[in-house]
């Protein structure tokens, strides 16, 4: 059975304002209502490892939605971290930011983590899916073209996987791909298969 037979009489809601995550979960052929209404404050307590970061906020996002979900409803919330050298790269406070975090992951392997959670009224299912991304050298005149052009101001590392600099500056991915782009599609249509079961 497809994935829109199983959710008959199901409404989905996407808590996320990106662009991207719509875009992706839209690719598994889910209808779907995006609802952003939240009172989640994104503060990790102290003392938590980076690797729970992501589902700890994905987490915090679904409980944090502004209300109680209805019967026949599934939340699905995500939070995406790059981890580079035991730095969370969360999104370029400016420019010379921006520009700071990718001379940083040239020439280096870092991590995207996404957490997601998906939850109804009866239940929950929270996960991380991890991807190494290995960056090549770029000049600084390169870097300055992909900050000036395409302004990856709301990204968390400062740069998008499907832009000019994945094409040209990322030497290796291993793991998911969609991860990196901000949802781990393959294992959200797995695991929202089994959650339906």
């Amino acid at each position: 059975m497809t994935i829109g037979g199983i959710l008959s009489g199901r409404r989905i809601i996407l808590g996320s304002a990106s662009p991207r995550r719509r875009e992706l979960l839209a690719g598994l052929g889910v209808d779907f209502a995006v609802d952003t209404g939240n009172t989640f404050e994104e503060i990790a307590p102290e003392g938590l490892p980076y690797s729970d970061y992501p589902e700890f906020m994905a987490k915090g996002k679904s409980y944090g939605f502004h209300r109680e979900l209805q019967d026949d409803e599934i939340l699905i919330t995500a939070d995406t971290m790059v981890l580079c050298s035991d730095e969370i790269m969360g999104k370029p406070a400016d420019r010379d930011d921006a520009i700071r975090m990718i001379r940083k992951l040239c020439n280096n392997t870092h991590s995207v983590l996404t957490g997601v959670c998906i939850r109804s009224l009866e239940k929950e299912m929270c996960f991380t899916a991890s991807t190494e991304v290995t960056f090549g050298d770029l000049s600084d005149e390169e870097i300055e073209y992909y900050i000036d052009t395409y302004k990856p101001y709301d990204k968390a590392g400062s740069y998008g996987v499907q832009e000019w600099i994945g094409y040209a500056g990322i030497k290796r991915i291993e793991g998911s791909f969609f991860n990196v782009v901000g949802l781990p599609v393959h294992l959200l249509y797995t695991n929202l298969k089994e959650f339906l079961k």
